[in-house]
């Protein structure tokens, strides 16, 4: 049995979807959906918060039956799941990005490169040789590194031959992180970003949207590039799959994203 609804302490719970929210099999067990919705039942609403693009994101939550509002692209895009649109979007400067690129290849050699064109319909565009992870939506192949700024883009995602992902991202905020955010948001998966720009920010703002403020938040990640959201959110919870990073300013940790970790923390609060 739960809780009356007004003992659920948090009004907002954010959720980050891969190695979190979602299983390897990019499904929600059902248990966690239960929790969940009991979470929502007491009065706390549910906030997807991913480092995923719009494009990327939204036959998830469409399979999910998830009708609310979403924090994509790393903060960048607030999709209106239910009404399959973009309510904010932020671009990445290209010469900015191309400032950047150009410092960090001076400091560890060549790149390899994929951006992530902005907007409903956005594809990522692949650069040769930047190796590409399976995913839903068509990757847009050329052979000209040039096309990577023919469009509108929110992200750049860059690759070494030779070093590590937070190897490369340390040496890129080093060398160009007074030009743009770098953030590491998955294995092969570095991004260059609008400056300043975080699951943080985006989620703030969804929250006024919502009603909701920090205090009122309980977030879930596994990844470097949710530190900025547990630094934000009232109380954050890294999944036992977490990277170090992570795990190291986690108000506590969980089981992992195939354990039904989110459930575990929500059935507690909700004392089932």
């Amino acid at each position: 049995m739960t809780r009356p609804a007004t003992a659920f302490p948090y009004k907002l719970v954010a959720t980050d979807l891969d190695g979190t929210l979602l299983r390897p099999d990019d499904t929600v067990s059902e248990r966690t959906r239960e929790a969940l919705a009991a979470a929502t039942a007491a009065g706390a609403a549910h906030i997807v918060v991913t480092g995923r693009a719009a494009p990327w994101t939204r036959h998830i939550l469409d399979d999910l039956g998830y009708n609310g509002l979403a924090v994509c692209a790393q903060g960048g895009q607030v999709y209106h799941a239910g009404e399959h649109r973009l309510l904010t979007s932020v671009t990445l400067d290209r010469q900015l990005a191309g400032l950047a690129i150009a410092k960090i290849e001076a400091e560890v050699g060549p790149l390899l490169l994929a951006a992530s064109r902005d907007g409903l319909e956005g594809a990522v565009v692949v650069a040769p040789g930047y190796r590409v992870h399976e995913g839903p939506l068509p990757n847009v192949l050329v052979d000209n590194p040039a096309d990577l700024w023919t469009d509108p883009i929110n992200k750049v995602y860059i690759q070494h031959p030779e070093l590590s992902d937070d190897a490369l991202a340390a040496a890129a905020r080093e060398v160009a992180g007074d030009l743009v955010g770098v953030t590491m948001a998955g294995p092969g998966i570095v991004e260059l970003l609008p400056l300043g720009l975080s699951k943080a920010t985006g989620l703030s703002l969804a929250a006024r949207r919502l009603g909701a403020k920090a205090a009122d938040t309980l977030a879930f990640g596994d990844m470097p590039n949710d530190i900025p959201m547990f630094g934000w959110a009232a109380h954050g919870v890294a999944m036992a799959n977490a990277h170090d990073e992570l795990k190291a300013v986690a108000d506590e940790i969980t089981t992992s994203n195939e354990d039904d970790g989110i459930a575990v923390v929500l059935e507690r609060l909700l004392q089932v």
